[in-house]
């Protein structure tokens, strides 16, 4: 057993893409851990003197390494604590969708008929609006706030894992241990835990792994767009929301949020195509 955990850590050690993608990845995760200890300044406090202050590479004052924003508010401390909450939407918005369209996802493919066509026709209706779209007229509604973002973006984006843990559960479903299983008289609860879970969360994982760079995407657009995050909350949707009203005397207070959400964009999105390979089962070193 130990041998077999070994050997799959070195596979996964010798994939590229996961590696490179956590790289990218602990930059923000290292932000969100540390960030009382990283952060020069408290987020929110205003100088109002030392508004727009260029990074201190381009001729500004060296104690704001990053400038300042038009509030005069350290911007490498807002980028620090704003790691927080992007990452903090992403891994719970991941987790509420992932849990419910799997769950939705296993009753659909396992039990069929009527129950099956019922879902179904629920996923159709949630496709014909696009993910964003419908995450911004309910938002609109509610109001900005951060846990009213989470459940949001969380309930709208459970249907990718319904339809992947609905497919995997109909081939699954016909192997020969699990009709072997229900004709001697398992009940459906032990196959699902026992044979169906174990079989397709490979697939949920990767599903996830791509999901968690769309759920910071939809929170930074919310944000940017004044229905996400309460007004002067560091997230860096918001921080670039407030910098774009000065790109034409300043370029920092928008261009480096929109960076960060880049990297880590691009670091999640690395680590799921690393782990589609590596989970892939012809998958070859």
């Amino acid at each position: 057993m130990i041998e077999h955990i070994a050997k799959r850590a070195r596979l996964l050690w010798r994939n590229k893409l996961i590696i490179a993608g956590l790289f990218l990845v602990l930059i923000p995760i290292v932000f969100a851990l540390a960030a009382p200890i990283l952060a020069p300044y408290d987020p929110q406090h205003q100088v109002l003197e030392d508004r727009l202050i260029p990074p201190a590479w381009q001729g500004g004052d060296s104690s704001y390494l990053l400038g300042t924003d038009g509030l005069g508010r350290d911007l490498l401390s807002r980028i620090i604590y704003g790691a927080r909450i992007s990452l903090l939407v992403g891994v719970t918005v991941v987790f509420i969708g992932g849990v419910l369209g799997t769950v939705v996802g296993i009753v659909s493919g396992y039990f069929g008929g009527w129950v099956d066509a019922l879902i179904m026709r629920i996923v159709d209706i949630f496709l014909a609006f696009p993910f964003l779209l419908l995450a911004l007229a309910i938002m609109a509604i509610l109001g900005p706030g951060l846990w009213k973002v989470i459940i949001v973006l969380g309930i709208t984006s459970w249907v990718p894992y319904a339809r992947v843990a609905r497919a995997k559960v109909l081939s699954v479903r016909e192997t020969e241990y699990v009709e072997a299983s229900n004709a001697l008289g398992a009940k459906p609860a032990y196959l699902i835990l026992a044979h169906i879970i174990p079989n397709i969360i490979s697939s949920i994982i990767v599903v996830a792994s791509f999901r968690v760079a769309i759920a910071i995407i939809g929170e930074a657009t919310l944000s940017f767009l004044g229905l996400g995050v309460t007004p002067g909350t560091p997230s860096w949707g918001a921080i670039l929301s407030e910098g774009r009203k000065y790109l034409m005397l300043a370029w920092w207070p928008a261009t480096l949020p929109g960076l960060m959400i880049m990297v880590t964009v691009l670091g999640m999105n690395l680590i799921g195509d690393g782990l589609r390979d590596f989970l892939d089962p012809k998958f070859r070193v």
